[in-house]
C-alpha cells in the first residue's frame, strides 16, 4: 500500500478544501441559525460544483461522472467532511445503487442524476427495522405488472428535498434453514405518485438544515418497470450500498475532527489562565496529544479500507472497522474540545458545541456501532465455525 498520493489527487483535495472554505463554511451560521439551506443556496451551491466539476464526482467518466476511484473520493469526502452536512451534502455523490438501472431508468434517474437535475433519497429504515433489515413491514404486492405498496419509513434524509426515493420493501419469503425469511425488492418511486406521501419528521440535536423525514406508502402502485435490480433482490443492492456509505461516514468523520482538533490548538496556545497558555499544562496538553493519535490511526484505516475498495479487495469487515474506529474517534475529539473551551465550548457563538451534537449521530446511521463490531467479529469467528 502506497500512502503517497498522486499530483491529481493531491489537486482534487486542494480544490475540495478551497471549494469548502469559499463556498460552504460562510453558509455554516445561516443553517444553524434557520435549520434549513435556502432553495436559491442549493441551487446556487449545485451550480458551483457542477462547475467546479466536483458534482457527481464518484461515478463513472463515461456515464458523465467525475470517474473517481474509491481511495479519492475518501480523499473528498474527508475535506467536504469539515463543514456543514447539510451544505456539504448538496455536492452530490449519488448512491452507486443507481448503476443498476437499466432501460428507461438510466436517462430517466441515473443520468439525470449524475447531470444534477434530479435527487434521490433512500428509503430503508422504518420504526421496528432499523439495524435489522429483515424485519422491515413495508410490503410491495405483486397486482399482475404492478406492485401495491403500503407501509412507512422514517429517518429518511433529504426527502424534503429529493426528487424521488429508492424504497426498499417486502415482496415475499423463503424458507431457509433458519426460519422463515423476508425477501426484499428495491423500486424507484417519484414525488406525486398517488399513495406516496413525505412528511416532516422529529428534530434532531445533529446535522441542522438535513432534515429527516417520514415517507408513507397508502395503496401505491408501482409498474414493475419501476423496480431498481431484481424481484426480490434488494437485500443484496442494500449490503453493496451499505458499505460505500460507510466509508463515507468514516471519511467524513476525519475532516470533521480535522477541523476541530486545530480549533482546539489554537485556542489552548492563545487562552491563559494561571499567567500562561492553557495548553502549557499537561491537563490540556494530553488532549491534544491523545486527538491527534487518535486521528492520525482512524485516518490510515479509512485510507487503507478506501484503498483495498479501490483495488477490489475491500470486504464488509473493512469497512466496519473503519467506520467504527473513525465514528468514535470523533466523538471522543469533540468531547475533549469542549472541555478545552470550556464554558465557551458550549455556546453557540462557536462551532464546537456543533461539532460536538454533530459527532453523536455518526455512531447511530448506516450501521450502529454495535452492529460493526458484530460484522468484525463474525468474519474474525468465520473460519472456526463448523
Amino acid at each position: 500500500m502506497d500512502f503517497a498520493l498522486s499530483d491529481e489527487q493531491r489537486m482534487i483535495v486542494d480544490t475540495v478544501r478551497r471549494f469548502v472554505d469559499e463556498e460552504l463554511v460562510p453558509h455554516e451560521d445561516e443553517v444553524e441559525r434557520d435549520n434549513a439551506v435556502r432553495p436559491e443556496l442549493i441551487e446556487q451551491i449545485k451550480a458551483k460544483a457542477i462547475e467546479t466539476g466536483l458534482y457527481a464526482a464518484n461515478m463513472p467518466e463515461d456515464l458523465g461522472g467525475g470517474g473517481l476511484d474509491a481511495l479519492t473520493v475518501a480523499l473528498m469526502e474527508k475535506e467536504l467532511g469539515r463543514t456543514s452536512f447539510a451544505l456539504q451534502y448538496i455536492v452530490a455523490r449519488p448512491s452507486n445503487i443507481l448503476r443498476a438501472c437499466t432501460g428507461e431508468q438510466v436517462e430517466r434517474y441515473l443520468l439525470a442524476t449524475i447531470r444534477g437535475e434530479r435527487t434521490e433519497c433512500l428509503a430503508l429504515t422504518e420504526p421496528n427495522a432499523g439495524s435489522d433489515l429483515r424485519s422491515m413491514q413495508t410490503r410491495a404486492e405483486r397486482d399482475g405488472e404492478h406492485f401495491v405498496v403500503n407501509g412507512s419509513k422514517h429517518f429518511i434524509s433529504y426527502a424534503d428535498v429529493a426528487d424521488y426515493a429508492i424504497l426498499f420493501a417486502v415482496t415475499g419469503t423463503e424458507e431457509t434453514g433458519k426460519g422463515t425469511r423476508k425477501k426484499i425488492t428495491s423500486f424507484l418511486v417519484d414525488k406525486g405518485t398517488p399513495g406516496f406521501e413525505v412528511t416532516t419528521g422529529s428534530n434532531s440535536v445533529s446535522h441542522r438544515g438535513f432534515h429527516h423525514c417520514v415517507l408513507s406508502f397508502d395503496d401505491c402502485r408501482l409498474h414493475e418497470s419501476q423496480m431498481l435490480g431484481e424481484e426480490h433482490k434488494g437485500f443484496d443492492v442494500a449490503n453493496e450500498w451499505l458499505g460505500a456509505t460507510r466509508l463515507t461516514v468514516a471519511a467524513q468523520c476525519l475532516g470533521r475532527a480535522e477541523r476541530v482538533l486545530d480549533m482546539a490548538a489554537e485556542w489552548a496556545a492563545s487562552r491563559k489562565q494561571f499567567g500562561q497558555a492553557i495548553g502549557k499544562f499537561q491537563g490540556t496538553s494530553f488532549k491534544l496529544a491523545d486527538m491527534a493519535t487518535e486521528l492520525e490511526a482512524a485516518e490510515l484505516l479509512v485510507m487503507k479500507a478506501a484503498w483495498k475498495e479501490a483495488n477490489g479487495e475491500a470486504r464488509d469487515q473493512d469497512f466496519a472497522m473503519a467506520k467504527v474506529a473513525a465514528t468514535e474517534m470523533l466523538g471522543r475529539v469533540t468531547d475533549h474540545a469542549v472541555q478545552i473551551f470550556g464554558g465557551m465550548g458550549l455556546m453557540e457563538e462557536l462551532p464546537i458545541e456543533r461539532f460536538w451534537r454533530d459527532a453523536r449521530v455518526e455512531r447511530i446511521w448506516d450501521g450502529t456501532s454495535e452492529i460493526q463490531r458484530h460484522i468484525i467479529s463474525r468474519a474474525l469467528l468465520r473460519p472456526y465455525e463448523n
